[in-house]
C-alpha cells in the first residue's frame, strides 16, 4: 500500500508538513472477498500479509493465500462460491488454475475484463478504507496494518456498506 494523499489543514500562511522517518518500513498486502447471497447478510473475508524485507519472507499475498481465503470462506459459508476475479497476476497463476479445476464442485470463477474497476466491488471498499486513513501519520507499518484491519472489520459488520459496494458495480441489484 502506498500512502494515500488527502487534504490537510494548517494555520493561514503556514504549509502543514508531516515528517516521515526513513525510506519506509515495508509493504502491506491484502486480499479480500465479498460474499453475497440473496436473503442473507453479505459477508467480507480478508487476509493480510506484511513484508519487511527479511530474507525468505514472501513479498505479498500469493496464490496460496488466496486459496486459503477461498477455502476459509467456503467452510464458514457452507455453500458453493462464484468468484468474480480481476486480472491480478495471482488470480491467473497456473497453480491457482489447477486449484480451481480441482474444486469445480464448489468453486466457479468468472474473470472480469481488463481495466474495469467499476465492476469490482473491492474498489468501493478501498474507497471507504482510504477515506478514513487519508491523514494518518503512522509511526510504522504495524500501525497502518492495524488501522486498515480495524476499518475492514467495521465494514465487515455493516452489510449495508458491503451491499452498497456490490450494487454500485451492477453485479447485483438492490432488493
Amino acid at each position: 500500500m502506498a500512502p494515500p494523499r488527502a487534504r490537510s489543514w494548517g494555520r493561514k500562511g503556514s504549509t502543514p508538513v508531516v515528517r516521515v522517518r526513513g525510506r519506509g518500513s515495508g509493504l502491506a498486502s491484502m486480499a479480500r472477498l465479498t460474499c453475497y447471497k440473496p436473503g442473507k447478510r453479505s459477508r467480507t473475508f480478508y487476509s493480510v500479509r506484511e513484508y519487511r524485507g527479511r530474507k525468505g519472507e514472501p513479498k505479498g499475498i500469493g496464490w496460496r493465500d488466496l486459496r486459503d481465503l477461498l477455502v476459509r470462506a467456503h467452510i464458514q459459508l457452507g455453500d458453493p462460491i462464484v468468484l468474480v476475479g480481476d486480472n491480478l497476476r495471482m488470480h491467473l497463476a497456473e497453480e491457482m488454475r489447477r486449484f480451481i479445476a480441482a474444486h469445480t464442485d464448489w468453486l466457479t470463477v468468472f474473470q472480469l475484463p481488463s481495466y474495469t474497476p467499476d465492476l469490482n466491488p473491492q474498489e468501493g471498499k478501498w474507497s471507504l478504507v482510504k477515506r478514513d486513513i487519508g491523514n494518518l501519520a503512522a509511526a510504522d507499518l504495524g500501525q497502518i496494518t492495524r488501522t486498515v484491519k480495524r476499518r475492514l472489520k467495521q465494514i465487515q459488520y455493516r452489510p449495508d456498506l458491503v451491499n452498497g459496494c456490490l450494487v454500485g458495480t451492477g453485479l447485483i441489484t438492490d432488493d
